[in-house]
């Protein structure tokens, strides 16, 4: 996100300003797509491919993510979608399971946990890949790999779904706004690791 412009002379707003309205909007437009739940992923990738755009030049509107899912969107985006989906109501089974006494149950309850958050954020950095916009078992493969070798950048997924969870939890209308931050931040974890491996 280095490639922004400096303020212009008698512009009221700088260039993160700019930024930080067009997350908004962008947001917004992936709340709306992420309804069917099934859009889900190929909303957030789509999102963090219009949010580095901005860092490269290119404006980060509503309608400029329109367009781009419009040219994506494809039978594998929603297939990957339905097994998120799958795998999501599975865990949430799992826990409401370990949740009832079972024998070994909090064992089960940790290991199940600790499985979805590994999952959960392979996920996410595979929504901020390029690559997820045409090839996603590229795009998993990658994200598997970053989040092992990218610890700290795996934390800060886990940071800004949490800090989502928290706003979204705190006010309900925020829910609305919140994947916009969150495909920034994702964005943010991705051009960071692409660029300590770029110098490596």
């Amino acid at each position: 996100m280095s490639g922004l412009r400096a303020r212009e002379p008698g512009e009221v707003f700088g260039p993160r300003m700019t930024l930080f309205a067009d997350m908004l909007s962008v947001g917004l437009a992936t709340a709306v797509v992420c309804l069917p739940v099934v859009t889900v992923p190929a909303a957030l990738s789509t999102a963090c491919a219009v949010l580095r755009g901005a860092g490269e030049g290119r404006p980060a509107t509503a309608g400029r993510y329109f367009a781009a899912l419009r040219r994506r969107l494809r039978y594998g985006d929603l297939a990957v979608g339905a097994v998120a989906l799958a795998g999501a109501l599975l865990l949430l089974a799992d826990l409401a399971l370990a949740g009832a006494g079972l024998p070994g149950a909090p064992l089960f309850a940790v290991v199940a946990a600790a499985v979805g958050t590994a999952a959960l954020v392979v996920g996410l950095r595979a929504c901020a890949r390029p690559e997820s916009l045409t090839d996603w078992p590229a795009a998993m493969r990658k994200a598997a790999r970053d989040a092992v070798q990218d610890v700290g950048g795996s934390a800060l997924v886990l940071l800004a779904v949490a800090t989502a969870a928290l706003c979204a939890w705190m006010l309900v209308p925020l829910a609305f706004l919140v994947p916009g931050p969150l495909a920034l931040a994702l964005t943010a974890v991705d051009v960071r690791q692409a660029a300590v491996t770029s110098r490596t």
